[in-house]
């Protein structure tokens, strides 16, 4: 259909360039428009949750929100539509038209973070795991409970309109943003499409990954075209299998998979990032009694409140307490303000694991266990000093056929069907996954001997020989 200018806006990005969105001008009565979406106190919270959640204070350029991305991602998943809703129609039966699917995944992929507390991931390790959900679980309440009246009178995108008896579901929505589980899940009442779709979010390239390896590395410096995103989606398509990458694309897509990991060594895991994480994990517990009353998910209106805007104003403002245990942590907070860690890194190994048993087998899984070994080879005077250990692991491909089946493909015209990517020689050749074991302490007077008695450690264990 021609495009409806009167009914579309552009948000400017300086990734994608002009992002479409349908304004809340002009629609008929009772239709919802993804800029009320965009505009609800869920998603302009976004606004005030850094994308990188430790690293902007490493980092000084970036301090991009988690609000940009998820703009991003919506924008990619227009752009996933309109490369590969005609194989999703050859791949499936009874897909609904290419306007319900373009405004499903852009609603999805606009949603996908709007579960996140403050410090993003962090908050997940730390506070969240107390009570055994993820901002995942958060976001699908949010999208069900609280978008849902919403979500179901979204008509349009900036592409198309829905078909009269077709309607928006939040369930599918909170389905799709969700990572497939180890254990077999309820995938009843989800048809194939929709399975299909789900490698748009859980795969090894989705729109929220292709998003933030782009902006993350251009905030931050670190590169300003990561990878060719047009020849990632230009080879990629649906087959009955599912997400299938073309051979021609495949150099591509390593090379995605390379950008990635390195942004991990550089940016996410780096040195001075790992220790201001180390210093907010000593202080988070105790500080979170203070600022939130306990599970989010029977609190979800105080955690709309809960930002980091919110969190770093609160603690900010306590080193000048009366009270006596906020006055004191509100100076453990002080010292992170002003980036006087704790913790300075004394010694560092990158460890990269090409198959999953050498990752099990490799001493390096054991942290406390290496901890244990090299105090027992420094010299005796410094064997009791304080330490921390620190394991940032990623990973930068599956070794076999992920939890909820494969989501990802690759055909070879010599083959002739597609076969799952992870039985790809070149895909192999990438290593499973790396680690950045460091060894932390207090100052930098014994960095040689803690050097010294790692290498001993590691001296003494063959597979660690093997895998440096």
């Amino acid at each position: 259909m021609p495009r409806d200018f009167a009914t579309e806006s552009l948000s400017h990005d300086p990734i994608h360039g002009y992002i479409p969105f349908v304004s809340a001008t002009g629609l008929p009565a009772g239709e919802v428009s993804e800029q009320e979406i965009l505009d609800h106190p869920w998603v302009q919270r976004m606004r005030q949750i850094h994308q990188l959640q430790t690293a902007w204070w490493v980092f000084p350029s970036a301090e991009h929100m988690r609000f940009q991305h998820i703009m991003g991602a919506m924008h990619l998943a227009s752009r996933a539509v309109e490369a590969w809703y005609d194989s999703l129609v050859d791949s499936c039966h009874n897909v609904p038209s290419r306007a319900y699917v373009e405004s499903l995944v852009r609603m999805a992929a606009l949603l996908h973070d709007v579960g996140h507390g403050p410090f993003g991931h962090f908050f997940d390790d730390h506070y969240l795991s107390r009570f055994s959900i993820t901002h995942e679980d958060i976001g699908g309440v949010i999208i069900e409970q609280e978008l849902g009246d919403m979500l179901r009178h979204v008509r349009r995108n900036p592409h198309g309109r829905l078909q009269p008896l077709e309607e928006l579901e939040p369930r599918q929505i909170a389905w799709l943003i969700r990572r497939p589980k180890r254990k077999a899940e309820d995938d009843e009442g989800h048809p194939d499409w929709l399975r299909k779709l789900r490698s748009l979010f859980s795969g090894i390239y989705t729109v929220d990954n292709m998003d933030f390896v782009l902006r993350d590395a251009y905030m931050s410096g670190y590169n300003v075209r990561a990878f060719d995103i047009s020849r990632l989606m230009h080879y990629s398509f649906f087959t009955p299998s599912g997400l299938t990458i073309h051979a021609r694309g495949l150099p591509t897509l390593i090379h995605f998979i390379e950008t990635r990991a390195n942004l991990f060594r550089a940016i996410y895991f780096h040195r001075t990032v790992r220790a201001i994480d180390l210093a907010l994990a000593e202080v988070f517990p105790e500080t979170m009694p203070h600022l939130f009353p306990g599970n989010p998910l029977e609190h979800l209106d105080q955690y709309r409140g809960l930002t980091e805007w919110s969190f770093l104003i609160d603690v900010q403002r306590w080193h000048t307490s009366s009270d006596p245990v906020l006055k004191a942590l509100g100076e453990r907070w002080e010292a992170i303000f002003r980036r006087r860690t704790t913790w300075k890194m004394a010694s560092e190994r990158t460890i990269n694991f090409h198959s999953a048993t050498s990752e099990r087998t490799s001493i390096f899984s054991e942290p406390d266990l290496v901890e244990r070994r090299v105090r027992e080879r420094l010299p005796e005077v410094i064997r009791e000093i304080p330490l921390a250990i620190d394991v940032a692991k990623h990973y930068h491909r599956p070794s076999g056929r992920l939890p909820a089946g494969g989501q990802n493909y690759l055909l070879d015209p010599a083959v002739g069907v597609p076969q799952e990517l992870h039985d790809d020689e070149l895909f192999r050749s990438l290593p499973i996954s790396f680690a950045i074991f460091r060894i932390y302490s207090k100052d930098h007077r014994h960095d040689a001997a803690l050097n010294s008695a790692l290498n001993s450690v590691i001296g003494d264990t063959v597979d660690a020989r093997t895998n440096m």
